[in-house]
């Protein structure tokens, strides 16, 4: 009797942990695993010679997907001025980044940086906090929560002339994000 209630304890006991354990793994379609746990997540968010809403992404860590990505204002609508949210519509699912206050900043930080008037160059970057959008998840990541610290960073070759600034037009540039940070699905 005592082999035989030994054995029934230990059997609840593996079936509660089996329990637990099935509770903090959430699958969603074909998308990636996740757990309900707070896990960190990176992302990398570039534009090649283009001050477009348009962007590539990919995320690893935590959200492992890519995929274009949209800066948008709250309704969804395409923003090339890039003064709200970053929208990333990913192959398991689209969440969204709130980048304005980091977008206003950097907005006021690229006035500031001087130019190389000898390669008619700027380089420059900005950090700050990036929420996900509550309630902007789909797909594998409905329910997605958390905050990322990112960077922005721009890269610009100019056109020499009078003037190395704006009014002569860039030959190259790159606008590079990257954030770390930690989400739950």
């Amino acid at each position: 009797m005592k082999k035989i209630l030994t054995c029934l304890v230990l059997a609840i006991t593996l079936t509660g942990c089996a329990a637990a354990v099935r509770a903090s793994v959430v699958r969603v379609g074909a998308g990636p695993v996740v757990t309900a746990r707070a896990q960190t997540a990176r992302f990398v968010v570039w534009s090649v010679n283009s001050d477009g809403p348009r962007f590539q992404a990919i995320l690893t860590g935590a959200v492992g997907d890519y995929g274009p990505a949209v800066t948008v204002r709250p309704d969804g609508t395409p923003d090339p001025g890039h003064g709200s949210e970053l929208s990333l519509r990913l192959r398991h699912g689209s969440f969204r980044l709130s980048i304005g206050k980091l977008d206003a900043e950097f907005a006021r930080a690229v006035i500031r940086w001087p130019y190389d008037r000898a390669t008619c160059s700027i380089h420059g970057t900005v950090t700050g906090a990036v929420p996900v959008v509550a309630g902007s998840g789909t797909g594998a990541y409905r329910g997605i929560t958390g905050a990322f610290t990112a960077t922005i960073s721009l890269d610009e070759d100019w056109q020499k002339g009078p003037a190395c600034d704006e009014t002569t037009g860039f030959q190259a540039q790159l606008l590079l994000i990257t954030g770390t940070g930690s989400v739950r699905i």
